[in-house]
């Protein structure tokens, strides 16, 4: 089982906005795109979802 990593990265409202914005017009064909087969597109796709989450939780959850 893997052990859990935090990250803590410090972005500007602007980036927080873009990024957010990012991830919620990003789909599984773009992280399939960019990955070596489709397990790690899911994972990557994960990893994002996390992150958008955490985004929401701090007030960036663009419509």
């Amino acid at each position: 089982m893997s052990e859990i990593q935090t990250i803590s990265p410090e972005l500007t409202p602007e980036q927080c906005l873009a990024f957010a914005q990012f991830l919620k017009r990003v789909s599984f064909s773009d992280y399939y795109e960019n990955a070596v087969d489709k397990d790690e597109a899911y994972t990557m796709m994960a990893a994002g979802e996390e992150i958008r989450a955490a985004l929401r939780e701090v007030g960036y959850a663009p419509r």
